[in-house]
């Protein structure tokens, strides 16, 4: 009893805590809709506005952080210092990390080469974009500076071009846009995943760029495609150029780029040397797509691959095999592996805050609108100072007057407070102007110095009166930007890295390689082992190696180029070729077919056709008593499937599966031991490949069909006893004069 009223003591101050919290250990009950609304779509809108999509000044607020961060520790002009010390001081304006923080320079600089023009001149190793493995030294290694094109970005942002926000903790300002002189956004690429959405901007050639806005100024309707030739990118390769996709890019920021491969070949070494890959891709993707086909056996042409990354630059050579046609293999790779890829433009950008998917015209003309106004800014900015000193000059000429008086006025007045106010009293100006004459030293009160500092005023009035002109004239605003560009374009500009292929899209299918065509011997045996040998491997070779218990069940002649179907007890087909099977010898078992090609697990081959060309038809015989005869064309497709799905009905199970190039009698026994005779050509074809076909033989219950062969007519006394005029038919059971032929069937 004590010691339950001594529980109860422990649990009531608890219990009056709860008390003085309004609504504490209550459970409230919130719609999932409201959930989503007050806690997800804020966090959204945070990374989609404040993380990962650009604005129009072409830069993540993580780029322009870091950039203004190395812009006001004086990097644009000094020495490089190490990055470390900029990834601590970006981290008064970003608050994500080192981590994050130095991963973003890494990106900007020059050592990883992943910009067309690098933000961030670099010292040290800053890995490489075009390799996954070759990652960058740490940032207490690594030395740091502005390039020098940063100049353009931060061109008058001292002069109020832009607008200025406090960082997180209002210890600091930071600009909200960089006033860059030129379109950055399309100039460098730039990739973002958002919630929702996502944003991928393809780089451009500086030049193109500068050159498509100056005639977009000049003219609205200007063709882009005419001056902005293709995308440009920073590690080169070949541009194969579509007008369609193009057009689609530049009207509607969406579409594909394909983007093969540069290469070499060196004649005396036999060798290929790729010297420049795609940018979607890296070299450790390509070597690890090529080590796979090798394995496979789809690439035969490689004896040996190696990366040679060095001083030199990229490089990946790849050693060939004796005969091998240089620029076949490379026909065949641009198909099987990244060495040809895509890049996917998506060109998002954050518009006054709010993202939206532009063509190329709508992106600069937004730009263009962007710069007008850092412009407009700029020159206001610089006539409001020239109207300030113009104003404090016109009360310097009023003291020219009299400076007698002037000296009179501040001497005679008793108290200090009272200069400014008498001043303004004597001479009729303000209180700026007083000001500034009251701050004049002694030894500056002689007509000389007056005389210099007022013979400004007629220039300036004149600088003002200009720049009001230009602030009123639109033509004059577009005529500076247009000057800028030009200057951009002459200074930065440098030749195209990705050169382009002006060839008609190819069909995205691989063009069917050549396949050697020798005649070769194919034996199959019901265990579903495969053997392909040459006649004279087989001539020379003994007796035919099996598993225990199994047997060949087809053996035929023909060529290694050869077209073989495996039928399955699923139901499935899987089309090869004898030329995807080594040549082997009769001493040896030869392939598994369901390992070799991947069937699923515990799936059987029931049926094996060889065929040169898709002519004849198959002909299905089911335990039921049907036959369906299927036209060969059912099974030829215009791609090179491996696995094609109801290759035949499974209504019923299947007794026999035999290809027939062309109509014939087939033997037909059921397990009654009665035979019957079907001619082929009774049977209509059809193109359906999973048929139940039409009924041939009629059974008794219990009774079914166990075999199907092409039968030999020879081989009976009295071949029309098995044979019907109608069907479907019982057939007959075999006479005396047959059953011993039969027996051994």
């Amino acid at each position: 009893m004590a010691k339950r009223k001594q529980e109860t003591t422990k649990a009531t101050p608890a219990t009056n805590i709860n008390a003085e919290i309004a609504g504490a250990g209550e459970i409230l009950v919130q719609p999932i809709t409201e959930t989503m609304t007050e806690n997800f779509m804020p966090y959204a809108m945070s990374v989609i506005i404040s993380r990962a999509i650009p604005e129009i000044d072409g830069f993540k607020p993580s780029h322009r952080k870091l950039l203004y961060t190395m812009y006001k520790m004086g990097l644009l002009s000094g020495a490089r210092t190490k990055s470390a010390n900029i990834v601590g001081q970006t981290m008064r304006l970003n608050p994500h990390g080192d981590a994050a923080i130095y991963d973003t320079m890494v990106r900007l600089s020059r050592g990883n080469e992943s910009l067309l023009h690098p933000f961030v001149d670099s010292k040290g190793n800053f890995g490489k974009a075009y390799s996954r493995d070759m990652s960058c030294a740490a940032p207490r290694y690594t030395e740091a500076k502005l390039a020098p094109i940063c100049a353009e970005l931060f061109s008058d942002i001292d002069k109020d071009t832009v607008d200025f926000v406090d960082n997180y903790d209002n210890s600091m300002k930071e600009p909200t846009l960089l006033p860059a002189t030129f379109p950055t956004v399309m100039v460098n690429a730039n990739i973002g995943i958002a919630v929702g959405m996502a944003s991928s901007i393809c780089p451009f050639n500086l030049a193109e760029v500068c050159r498509t806005t100056v005639e977009l100024i000049r003219n609205p309707d200007h063709d882009i495609s005419s001056t902005l030739q293709a995308p440009d990118f920073p590690g080169g390769g070949q541009i194969l150029y579509n007008a369609a996709e193009l057009e689609k890019i530049y009207t509607t920021g969406r579409g594909n780029i394909r983007i093969r491969s540069k290469y070499r070949y060196d004649k005396s070494e036999n060798c290929i040397d790729i010297l420049e890959i795609p940018a979607s891709t890296t070299i450790e993707s390509i070597m690890d797509k090529i080590t796979e086909l090798v394995k496979a056996g789809k690439i035969k042409e490689i004896s040996y691959f190696r990366d040679e990354i060095g001083i030199d630059g990229f490089r990946l050579s790849l050693d060939l095999k004796r005969g091998t046609d240089p620029d076949k293999l490379m026909q065949k790779l641009f198909k099987l592996t990244p060495l040809e890829d895509s890049y996917s433009c998506n060109f998002n950008v954050l518009i006054a805050g709010s993202p939206q998917v532009m063509g190329v015209r709508d992106l600069l003309n937004e730009w263009i609108a962007f710069r007008t106004e850092c412009v407009k800014r700029r020159i206001f900015f610089d006539m409001t100072k020239k109207k300030e000193k113009l104003h404090l000059l016109k009360g310097l000429q009023k003291i020219l007057l009299d400076i007698d008086k002037a000296i009179r006025i501040v001497r005679e007045t008793d108290e200090e407070a009272e200069v400014v106010p008498n001043l303004m009293i004597g001479f009729g100006i303000d209180r700026i102007q007083a000001e500034y004459v009251a701050e004049i030293r002694l030894r500056h009160l002689n007509r000389e110095y007056i005389l210099k500092r007022t013979e400004e005023t007629d220039q300036l009035e004149k600088d003002i009166a200009e720049m009001e002109q230009i602030l009123a004239s639109r033509k004059k605003v577009q005529g500076i930007i247009i000057k800028e560009l030009e200057e951009v374009a002459k200074k930065y500009g440098q030749p195209r890295k990705s050169e382009i292929i002006y060839e008609a899209p190819q069909d995205s299918e691989p063009e069917e390689e050549e396949i050697p065509d020798y005649p070769v011997h194919l034996f199959f045996t019901k265990e579903g082992y495969f053997k392909k040998i040459t006649p004279l491997s087989l001539r020379m070779g003994g007796e035919q190696k099996l598993k225990e218990g199994d047997a060949i069940s087809a053996a035929l002649e023909g060529a290694n180029n050869w077209e073989l179907l495996f039928f399955t007890d699923r139901c499935q087909v899987y089309k090869s070729r004898a030329n995807d099977f080594e040549d082997t010898k009769a001493s040896v078992l030869g392939d598994y077919v369901p390992a070799a090609l991947g069937m699923e697990d515990g799936e059987r081959v029931v049926g094996f056709a060889a065929l040169k060309e898709y002519k004849g038809f198959m002909l299905f015989v089911y335990e039921n008593g049907k036959v369906a005869k299927v036209e060969m064309e059912a099974y030829e497709t215009k791609t090179r499937r491996k696995k094609l799905i109801a290759a035949f009905s499974d209504k019923s199970p299947i007794a026999q599966i035999l290809y027939l190039q062309e109509d014939c009698e087939v033997l037909l026994t059921s397990s009654a031991g009665r035979l019957l005779l079907v001619h082929t050509g009774a049977l209509a074809p059809k193109q359906t490949k999973n048929t139940q076909g039409v009924n041939c033989m009629t059974l008794k219950k219990g009774i079914r069909v166990v075999s199907a062969e092409i039968a030999d007519v020879k081989r009976f006394a009295s071949p029309a006893r098995y044979r019907t005029k109608t069907l479907p038919a019982a057939g007959m059971l075999p006479s005396a004069a047959d059953s011993g032929e039969q027996l051994t069937m």
